[in-house]
């Protein structure tokens, strides 16, 4: 039986009313929020959204920079019972436009910065009516978004004051309504909303954030990984929130000597990254009392090298706990534990949730040491992918949800990552599709073929390198290539290698060996970039 509650409310309000006021709950670059400023602001863009006509349970898309505006927005959204849709900075206008259409958002919210990507995806979307810019001005459509009407973040919330007030009460959903939905690319490549309820957030705060981080009210948080990200809006907002702790945000792109001096500045006891942080960070060599204050770390999104763990624990003096989640679990369920980290490995199955491995013809492996298939089971599992009824039944089955990861139990329990289970990338902690930027690379004039495979480097990290035919008479370099590659799609998705071939290797009937083309970029030195010394 569905019982009434509002995520929104339980990270806000609820804080207030447990004594939690006057503690500072959020840290951005123009100033700080108190638990009773946050709420009432909370209320206040609230008050904003419901007057330019957002509902329950329609969805508000946001591109925007880690600051106050999105922070207090995603609550906002849920605060009134709608859905909120927190998407990639790093998408393309074309890109975006996928998540609009297929999220039939009515309300997208940008930072300034991504004006011309938000005129792009805004184009022609059916269902769109508002456009929001944080900033002085509005997106100025030159008649290119048909029948949504643009204004600022002031001119919404102007609204407010206009109209009946701040919404005082949240307003009264379930528990299982639906709160957040998370795009990802996932085992198949292609964009998929995973649909989340208001209690998988509890859950995930109740479960990894309280019984492994150990998370208390005198906690301030730092995460590279932003507020788009599963991972990052569980160190940002969800975790802090649940305890009455404090969170720093930072909209700037993450650089070692940045977030070592908010490590300083702020104080920050829990520091969250990806192994693709924490490399430069132990190549940066800073100076380790810029870390003095931080009790713990947390890595996720790829599997942390155990050179890495070390590395930061001599050098900066805290223990980084490594582990795995994904965009369908809204947070980590296997993690190394404070005290017990096993090296290079994920860890163990977090408190509420399940693990089983399994074979290819679905029986359980019981015993240590015979890899399979990881499955797993938590209440923080979404309720599935928005209208992708065949992904849905590959994925989901019954409480069980096939993660697409191979793994392996040690002797002690613990679990460690093989790889992937099929060609779908994981690069600095996000999916990427081979088959969309071969699609893209074939988009240039002078290529006939193109294949895309992962191959790892000296930490075991996955980077993209793409073998290429091109058509007669034609020799683009590699350089033109990337380039091609970076102006069509996400930055992180480009070929870190291009390389060109007479052919391709094929099977009988047609099919790319990707496996002979792993095994001939493994052996390019310009295919396996350098190992950056801890």
């Amino acid at each position: 039986m569905a019982e009434l509650f509002n995520a929104a409310e339980y990270l806000t309000r609820a804080r207030v009313a447990a004594g939690d006021g006057d503690r500072i709950a959020v840290r951005h670059p123009r100033g700080r929020l108190t638990y009773t400023q946050l709420t009432d602001e909370v209320r206040r863009v609230a008050g904003g959204l419901r007057a330019i006509g957002v509902r329950p349970e329609q969805r508000v898309l946001l591109v925007m920079t880690d600051d106050v505006e999105l922070f207090t927005a995603v609550l906002a959204t849920m605060w009134i019972g709608a859905v909120a849709v927190p998407s990639s900075t790093m998408l393309t206008g074309r890109e975006l436009s996928v998540l609009v259409r297929d999220s039939r958002a009515s309300v997208l919210i940008g930072s300034p910065e991504f004006a011309g990507n938000l005129a792009t995806a805004a184009d022609g979307a059916p269902d769109l009516t508002r456009i929001v810019l944080t900033g002085e001005s509005p997106l100025d459509a030159n008649g290119l978004v048909d029948g949504a009407v643009s204004l600022t973040w002031d001119e919404m919330l102007a609204e407010t004051e206009s109209s009946d007030s701040p919404v005082d009460a949240p307003y009264p959903t379930w528990d299982e309504s639906q709160a957040l939905w998370l795009y990802t690319s996932g085992t198949t490549g292609k964009p998929k909303g995973a649909m989340h309820r208001h209690t998988d957030i509890r859950h995930v705060a109740e479960t990894y954030g309280k019984q492994v981080l150990g998370i208390d009210r005198d906690d301030i948080c730092l995460s590279v990984a932003k507020l788009f990200f599963a991972y990052g809006i569980g160190n940002s907002m969800f975790f802090p929130l649940s305890v009455g702790a404090s969170v720093v945000l930072e909209p700037s792109r993450p650089n070692p000597d940045l977030y070592s001096r908010l490590c300083a500045e702020h104080a920050a006891t829990l520091f969250f990254a990806v192994p693709s942080f924490w490399a430069p960070l132990l190549a940066a060599e800073l100076d380790p009392k810029r870390f003095a204050t931080v009790r713990r770390g947390a890595s996720a999104g790829e599997a942390l090298p155990a050179r890495m763990f070390h590395g930061v624990r001599e050098r900066y003096g805290f223990e980084v706990l490594d582990g795995i989640g994904s965009t369908e679990a809204l947070h980590i369920f296997i993690s190394n534990l404070p005290g017990q980290v096993v090296p290079g490995s994920s860890g163990y199955p977090v408190p509420g949730y399940r693990v089983q491995l399994r074979r290819t013809d679905g029986s359980v492996i019981d015993g240590a040491g015979e890899s399979g298939m990881l499955y797993i089971a938590g209440e923080s599992i979404c309720t599935g992918y928005w209208c992708r009824t065949e992904v849905n039944r590959m994925v989901f089955h019954g409480e069980w949800m096939r993660t697409g990861d191979q793994y392996v139990r040690g002797e002690d329990g613990s679990y460690t990552c093989l790889g992937r289970a099929d060609d779908v990338l994981k690069v600095g902690g996000l999916w990427v599709s081979p088959s969309e930027v071969e699609v893209r690379l074939l988009e240039h004039p002078a290529l006939a073929e193109a294949v895309v495979v992962g191959i790892p480097d000296d930490d075991g990290l996955d980077k993209p390198v793409a073998f290429v035919v091109p058509l007669p008479g034609q020799s683009p370099d590699e350089a033109e290539l990337i380039a091609f590659c970076r102006a069509g799609l996400a930055a992180f998705k480009r070929p870190r290698a291009v390389v060109t071939v007479s052919e391709l290797p094929k099977t009988a009937t047609g099919k790319i060996q990707r496996f002979r083309l792993r095994e001939q970029a493994a052996l390019l030195p310009t295919a396996t970039p350098p190992r950056t010394p801890a």
